[in-house]
């Protein structure tokens, strides 16, 4: 084994270049992780015109890489209820009333922008998730054809960049039926849930 011995002269040089070669920035040493912040874009659209009604984005400051949703359902006996939640993070995304013989309401997400809150794209192309969709709630295991309601929202700006960052992921989707029992299918909507 060789040993080397410096002069004085060649020491600070020596901690300069460890220095230089150990220094390293978090950003440079561990690249951004693309779920460094989790974001949850939530869609509204018409059951009846599929239209699209409206949505709101949330940022979650803990990643994560995969997004679950489990729900908690109060079926109506006069009042139910139906929660979504993000199980990741064990945060609710979703709540909303269910009223027999009436109409419930959503409590969260609470501030949904106006459908004209959201920019389209300037293209006539058309993406599908490559992921597919997921129906989180479907007691009654029904067929629905997707497409028409995607269709509503497929052209959104915030749509095409969750899909860019997050391009295997599947569309979330249930329908809220705030009224049951003779209720009313003009005050239901399907909720739409994409992650990053």
């Amino acid at each position: 084994m060789k040993t080397i011995i410096l002069n004085l002269k060649q020491i600070p040089v020596v901690i300069i270049i460890i220095a230089v070669l150990g220094l390293c920035t978090f950003s440079a040493c561990h690249p951004r992780d693309e779920y460094s912040n989790s974001k949850l874009l939530m869609l509204k659209v018409d059951y009846l015109t599929n239209n699209f009604e409206g949505g709101k984005e949330t940022l979650f400051t803990i990643p994560t890489s995969t997004f679950t949703i489990t729900t908690q359902y109060d079926s109506p006996g006069d009042f139910g209820n139906i929660r979504l939640i993000y199980q990741e993070l064990n945060e609710i995304i979703f709540d909303g009333s269910i009223i027999w013989m009436g109409t419930g309401e959503i409590h969260i997400p609470q501030n949904i922008l106006a459908a004209n809150q959201f920019n389209h794209v300037l293209t006539s192309d058309y993406v599908y998730p490559r992921g597919g969709f997921e129906n989180v709630f479907n007691p009654n295991e029904q067929e629905y054809d997707y497409s028409q309601i995607w269709s509503s929202v497929q052209g959104l700006v915030k749509v095409r960049e969750y899909l860019s960052s997050n391009p295997n992921a599947s569309v979330k989707l249930f329908l809220y039926t705030p009224s049951v029992g003779i209720g009313n299918p003009a005050d239901w909507d399907w909720i739409i849930f994409i992650k990053n």
